[in-house]
């Protein structure tokens, strides 16, 4: 096992029962924090504030469980995993909500799971074994390769795209060489795992992803653009822009000659992606753009958000808004 780093910190508010005491909190009230009350119980001696933790986005809460169950631990336990794992790694999550933490026990034969806990019994090597804020969990090649084995093929490239970015992509600049290796020691992995459960799936999800996909919405995008029969996709494309730099686009569908942007509300809502511009500027900054872009390639260029990419259908109906035909 070996330590890896992560930009999940370890402010997450977890008291045990002995700091709570200590604190002036009385016996009867962490008795049922369970079911009301100031404090939630997560694991048994482990309290968070009900109400700043239920406030928390559901991947936010899941970490915080997680580090919970880690603290409470005891033998046989296992080794947190799967969607757990990725919360763990920081891995961006498609549509999370809250789950039982998930550990891997190595071998046959290990303890059942229980409320609150899903225990995997699998085959588990050291290498594959990291310890990130304390909480000893998979590494994140192993985290990637479950999701795609047991999660849904959203959830499981959300996961697999944020991975293989951290490799393939530094300072905006892609290597193409170095996806490559990753795809090469994913399909590797692959080819050991041969008949076990999932590894369909997981040779599909490791054939499609891509690191250049910045953002869920990106990623499940292109996920329902194949699922519609675009083969001719293309990421973060290029278009000259009027100053001397490049605009990038987030998908281009060859076939159509047209350019599909995901559109999430956090570049409007967020202060910080906003770069100090109002959110009057910024939507007008993106119009000019949009205009320059169409202007130049004489493509299309379509936008749509969460709702537009939840199912194929969803997504072949706002395309044919645009006057968009998908060809399946």
């Amino acid at each position: 096992m070996h330590a890896e780093r992560s930009g999940a910190g370890r402010g997450d508010g977890l008291y045990t029962r002995e700091q709570l005491l200590g604190r002036g909190v009385v016996p009867r009230v962490l008795e049922r924090a369970s079911h009301d009350g100031p404090w939630l119980r997560l694991q048994s001696g482990m309290y968070v504030d009900r109400e700043s933790h239920l406030e928390r986005l559901p991947a936010e809460r899941h970490r915080i469980v997680v580090g919970a169950a880690s603290a409470s631990m005891r033998g046989g336990f296992g080794v947190v995993s799967h969607l757990s794992a990725a919360v763990v790694h920081g891995l961006p999550q498609y549509r999370f909500a809250d789950r039982p933490v998930e550990v891997t026990l190595a071998g046959d034969v290990g303890g059942s799971s229980r409320a609150g806990l899903r225990r995997h019994l699998d085959a588990l090597d050291d290498e594959d074994i990291v310890e990130i804020d304390g909480i000893v969990c998979t590494s994140l090649d192993r985290t990637v390769f479950d999701v795609a084995r047991t999660a849904s093929l959203e959830m499981a490239l959300t996961c697999a795209d944020a991975a293989l970015r951290r490799e393939a992509v530094s300072a905006h600049r892609f290597d193409a060489a170095a996806q490559e290796e990753w795809r090469r020691r994913m399909r590797d992995r692959a080819e050991r795992a041969a008949g076990r459960r999932g590894i369909r799936s997981a040779r599909r999800v490791i054939e499609f992803a891509d690191g250049r996909s910045q953002l869920p919405g990106e990623s499940v995008s292109r996920l329902q653009l194949h699922r519609l029969g675009f083969r001719e996709i293309d990421l973060q494309v290029p278009v000259a822009g009027p100053h001397g730099f490049d605009y990038f686009v987030d998908i281009a569908l060859g076939e159509v000659r047209t350019f599909w942007e995901f559109d999430g509300e956090v570049k409007y809502r967020d202060p910080e992606m906003r770069g100090g511009r109002s959110v009057e500027a910024v939507v007008l900054d993106e119009k000019r753009r949009e205009d320059w872009i169409r202007g130049v390639t004489q493509w299309r260029l379509c936008r749509g958000g969460f709702g537009d990419i939840r199912t194929p259908e969803a997504l072949a109906a706002r395309l044919a808004a645009f006057g968009v035909r998908a060809p399946r």
